[in-house]
């Protein structure tokens, strides 16, 4: 399983369940990572979609302990062993995390890949990635873009694969 995040050098990822910026290079490599392949979030991560739909052209896997949750158009799963059970159905390296924060946590562990957007800028952020420059018995960079501007912001696609 995959996971793909973008974070600000803080490993901020988000405020009031919203992005802490919009970077179109970014949202074009999410898409072009996850469209015909399977999604993984949370609710509160589906919500902040437009109309609070699921995202097209991906199956949508949402993970919420409300029984009664239901989301048109994706496969709803209240714990985590559901959530794992589901999964199963399909080749890992098509799977992929997309979040929040809680999401990301737990599902980190099952993950052999991470795509991270790295932003060079503290935002203020009320959710957070966990860090893997710091867990670095586990996690190192095996790729990286080299650094790209949006406006005055500067960020780089990174590539961390779990040490075998």
């Amino acid at each position: 399983m995959r996971i793909i995040v973008a974070a600000d050098n803080k490993w901020g990822i988000g405020k009031d369940n919203r992005l802490l910026v919009s970077i179109p290079a970014d949202m074009k490599m999410f898409r072009q990572e996850t469209t015909g392949k399977v999604v993984v979030m949370g609710r509160k991560t589906l919500e902040s979609f437009p109309g609070g739909l699921p995202l097209k052209n991906r199956t949508n896997i949402v993970l919420t302990k409300n029984e009664n949750y239901q989301a048109k158009g994706a496969v709803v799963v209240h714990t985590m062993e559901e959530a794992l059970e589901e999964i199963k159905k399909y080749p890992s390296d098509q799977v992929y995390c997309i979040g929040g924060d809680s999401i990301y946590k737990q599902f980190l562990p099952y993950c052999d890949t991470a795509y991270v957007t790295k932003i060079d800028f503290s935002y203020e952020a009320d959710s957070y990635f966990p860090d893997l420059d710091r867990m670095t018995e586990e996690w190192e960079i095996t790729g990286r873009s080299g650094e790209q501007t949006y406006f005055d912001l500067e960020y780089e696609f990174l590539t961390y694969r779990r040490k075998k």
